[in-house]
């Protein structure tokens, strides 16, 4: 695929999870170049250029009239329910019914065709579209500037807390997903594969908290925990299954299995990845300029 095979600005994307950390920005992308949008969110909330409409994964009720019109959506499975596919599988196959020929989903790079959690969902959806995608980011570099876990320790004690020890992950820019979801959907041929996205190199928590503190000015350290002391934070702020998964993740990143970069980035996008310090003098500039 490259950057010169985009379709025509016809039909209709939509978007689910259009508020959050990567619907939002796919949003912008897509509305940027001239595409409509349906930005699918519990509240409807209005979004810059789209038709805003209510979605909510628990209420089929919502579904029908999300789905009007549209000929490709870009699918945020539901966070924090450990088994997604018992609502998202039942909504595609009504999207597909209904006149949706494209579908792009984003899950994880953690998780593989046919594991768990959205896993089953990406094994599911090839047998459901002709053409379609799965984005497998890395973990998001906004985990350490927005909302998460980490960007609420990092503000308020200047501290990360893992179970990754030293193993390095390619966290990738939620901008660069947005940019391969607007591609995946928009462009004359589907990908029809899965894609794992990563930014341009493999960092260490240790590597993020010195970054962070050189761009910032204030101190930032990585502090490592173990398994059960992981998931027992965690285990206080969500299910305890969420939370045992959650952790499991970072075992796998201490055992390696994050230590990795992909093309996949400049290859749909035409462009290189971004790299963490841009990150985070980007989100720390925009963060300033809205006062906060």
């Amino acid at each position: 695929m490259t950057t010169t095979d985009a379709a025509p600005a016809t039909g209709t994307t939509l978007v689910i999870g259009a508020t959050g950390t990567t619907g939002s920005r796919t949003c912008a992308q897509l509305t940027a170049a001239g595409h409509a949008v349906r930005a699918a969110g519990r509240r409807a909330t209005p979004v810059p250029g789209a038709e805003a409409v209510a979605f909510d994964w628990y209420d089929p009720a919502t579904h029908a009239a999300a789905l009007a019109g549209a000929d490709r959506v870009y699918v945020v499975p539901p966070v924090g329910d450990p088994d997604p596919a018992a609502v998202v599988l039942p909504f595609l196959r009504r999207a597909r019914a209904s006149g949706v020929r494209r579908a792009v989903l984003l899950s994880a790079s953690s998780v593989a065709e046919g594991g768990p959690a959205v896993g089953r969902v990406h094994a599911a959806l090839p047998g459901i579209f002709d053409e379609w995608a799965v984005l497998r980011p890395s973990w998001f570099m906004q985990n350490f500037t927005g909302g998460h876990l980490h960007a609420r320790s990092i503000r308020a004690e200047g501290v990360i807390r893992t179970a990754a020890g030293t193993g390095r992950v390619g966290f990738v820019d939620a901008e660069d997903i947005a940019a391969v979801a607007a591609r995946a959907l928009t462009a004359v041929r589907a990908p029809d594969t899965d894609l794992v996205l990563t930014g341009p190199e493999a960092l260490g928590y240790d590597d993020i908290a010195a970054i962070l503190t050189r761009v910032t000015g204030k101190p930032v350290v990585h502090r490592s925990l173990s398994h059960a002391e992981l998931r027992g934070r965690l285990a206080a702020l969500m299910p305890a299954e969420f939370a045992t998964m959650l952790a499991d993740m970072d075992r796998a990143v201490a055992a390696g299995a994050e230590d990795r970069v992909t093309d996949s980035v400049p290859r749909l996008t035409g462009r290189p990845a971004t790299g963490f310090r841009a990150v985070v003098e980007r989100e720390s500039a925009r963060a300033a300029g809205a006062g906060g």
